[in-house]
């Protein structure tokens, strides 16, 4: 089967591969053909019906509810290891729901479809970092349970690309300019400094991640006349999403492009 010779085609292309090493191969490739020129962006296109499952994953790992996954100890090289694994299957779920933005949501700018394709590359990278130091601790992806909550958010908001940016950038992702911080010095303080160096990878990129959900976000709520602060309330009733708790890393969610208000908000 040729590849699609059109952005968003290729980009559920990419999200229907269920081999992890494959499919961030795969948007590695679709990220250079496009800075090549090879691969336009079509925003009107209306793509054929999926010919596989939506996001494409592989078997393991086994996805269990939140509160199963087993705990991740830092005086542990299997804990250590659990934790890595924790972050790979975030950052794979993550290459899946930039690849998601990219192909599902029609009529938006060419910027917008750039933008999620950018994420889309670095989550690939991250997950990719994340993959190969597991294997520097005798393990792989898969090895242990995972949860799907970041994606439950994905589907609940497959419909709504106002809700979607509003949830899933600025809200699950923002999660992480909060937590990368503190865990980065359980890692280093745990002797694991290769993973501390790609947790600051992570939080230097994650910034930008975020900046564009922002970004969009606001510009949806201004296009339709909507209150962004109102609105951002009322998606959080109506799409169940998880209340967000401190403590809050203020300096990374100003760079990110949450406004005054908000941060003052996240204080509380």
């Amino acid at each position: 089967m040729p590849l699609p010779s059109e952005l968003r085609a290729r980009a559920l292309y990419c999200l229907i591969e269920t081999a992890p090493a494959v499919k961030a191969a795969a948007v590695t490739a679709m990220a250079e053909a496009s800075a090549a020129g090879s691969l336009p962006v079509d925003p009107t296109a209306s793509l054929p019906e999926v010919a596989g499952t939506v996001p494409g994953r592989p078997a393991r790992p086994e996805l269990v509810p939140p509160r199963e996954v087993g705990r991740r100890s830092m005086g542990t090289l299997e804990g250590r290891a659990m934790l890595i694994h924790a972050l790979a299957h975030i950052e794979f779920n993550a290459v899946n729901l930039a690849l998601d933005a990219l192909w599902r949501f029609r009529d938006m700018p060419v910027e917008y479809y750039l933008d999620w394709l950018r994420v889309a590359k670095e989550e690939a990278y991250h997950y990719s970092l994340l993959a190969a130091h597991l294997a520097t601790l005798g393990h792989a992806y898969g090895d242990f349970t995972a949860h799907n909550s970041l994606w439950e958010m994905v589907e609940r908001t497959r419909e709504d690309i106002v809700a979607r940016m509003a949830l899933v950038p600025r809200t699950l992702e923002a999660r992480g300019l909060d937590a990368i911080p503190p865990l980065r010095a359980k890692v280093a303080q745990a002797g694991d400094e290769a993973a501390a160096r790609i947790l600051d990878i992570i939080l230097r990129d994650e910034v930008g991640h975020v900046a564009i959900g922002n970004r969009w976000y606001g510009q949806l709520c201004a296009e339709r006349g909507l209150d962004p602060e109102k609105t951002y309330d009322e998606l959080v009733v109506r799409y169940r999403a998880p209340h967000v708790k401190g403590p809050f890393n203020l300096p990374a969610r100003r760079l990110a492009g949450f406004s005054e208000a908000e941060l003052a908000r996240f204080r509380d």
